[in-house]
């Protein structure tokens, strides 16, 4: 037996023996969740044999920026493949992306609620039927005088929460269920080429990147993979929610437990930073008073938030919200301890700029 049908051997024995898991989970993990789901229409289905893919937040580590690749219609690789859209989940220390794939049943896609059929369990927007993909109307744009292989299932008790992560804080809570687990065990077919040029293209869009746009794209979806200048293109209606940049410009990757602040009892204990050497001890100690008294303030201000975000919890329990209305609440409480923390911030450096010492000449010789 020759050692090259040896190796050979061997990489089959490795190629078969990996699960769907084992592509599917992907990239370094990031520290900082996604922004919300963006708000947009579902272009027109562009043809028969076509099926929706819902837009979803990637990262580009080079910028450490989050960017939207837009919703499209693509075609199913195999008749009877489903798509499974991609999601982010919480790794344990930071968030973890899953890729979507093609299958003969759709998977677990982390409980969000994408929308167009997508509402966080299975696939609501059509099925196969003898070869043929038929479209449910009530969920998908198709125009029936092209398109006749459609029907009318009107879909019931969906929540459009526009959360765009499993787990972590203020993520979605949803398990795989059996079924899911199964589907993860059948063959999978990774996103096809022009899905991938696709991405690629978002990708090199600077008007995509979360930093610049703000939660809510030019790009929203478009009619076929890659056409972002198509007269049906779609833009975002709005974002979300509000979305502000977390360490804008700075990397959000990481390994360690630096997760966004979601309350003000998250932040870490206010500190007083080093006082400048003024050279003037009178100085120096009215330095000190104005430190105390700032932190003092603050101490103050997140004590009020916290109280507030807490009667905002009970009132919640009081009516027994759902899951959505919960992570709503959660979302609006994050940015306000985001802006909080770079108030405070802001209020020190004002500080410690009053009291730098002053720029001397170099005497002169």
């Amino acid at each position: 037996m020759s050692m090259r049908f040896i190796r050979t051997l061997l990489f089959g024995l490795v190629v078969l023996s990996m699960s769907a898991a084992a592509f599917g989970q992907v990239g370094v993990a990031i520290t900082i969740g996604p922004p919300p789901l963006p708000v947009y229409e579902q272009p027109l289905c562009p043809g028969d044999g076509y099926l929706w893919t819902p837009g979803y937040w990637a990262y580009d580590y080079d910028v450490n920026d989050y960017y939207w690749v837009p919703g499209t219609w693509v075609e199913a690789p195999e008749v009877g493949f489903l798509w499974t859209p991609a999601y982010w989940g919480w790794g344990g220390d930071g968030f973890v992306f899953y890729e979507g794939y093609w299958g003969p049943h759709v998977g677990f896609y982390g409980g969000i609620s994408y929308g167009c059929g997508y509402f966080g369990v299975g696939y609501e927007g059509g099925r196969w039927d003898n070869g043929h993909f038929f479209y449910n109307r009530s969920v998908n744009n198709v125009d029936i005088t092209v398109i006749h292989n459609v029907y009318n299932t009107r879909i019931n008790n969906t929540t459009m929460n526009h959360i765009s992560y499993n787990g972590g804080n203020g993520g979605i809570t949803a398990r795989p269920r059996p079924e899911d687990e199964a589907a993860a065990r059948e063959r999978h077919i990774p996103p096809v080429a022009a899905q991938t040029q696709h991405a690629q293209a978002a990708r090199a869009n600077p008007q995509q990147r979360a930093s610049g746009n703000l939660g809510k794209p030019g790009v929203a979806a478009t009619p076929r993979p890659g056409d972002f200048n198509d007269r049906g293109v779609v833009p975002a209606r709005a974002a979300g929610a509000p979305y502000t940049p977390a360490n804008r410009g700075g990397s959000q990757v990481g390994s360690g437990n630096n997760v966004t602040p979601v309350h003000p009892h998250d932040l870490p204990p206010l500190a007083r930073p080093p006082a400048p050497s003024t050279g003037n001890p009178k100085l120096d100690r009215n330095y000190q008073q104005q430190q105390d008294k700032l932190i003092a303030k603050q101490q103050l201000e997140r004590d009020k938030l916290q109280k507030q975000q807490d009667q905002e919890h009970q009132v919640l329990a009081n009516q027994k919200a759902d899951e959505g209305k919960k992570q709503q609440v959660e979302q609006r409480h994050q940015q306000q301890t985001q802006q909080l923390q770079q108030k405070h911030t802001q209020e020190q450096q004002q500080l410690q700029q009053r009291y730098q010492p002053a720029n001397r000449e170099p005497s002169k010789r």
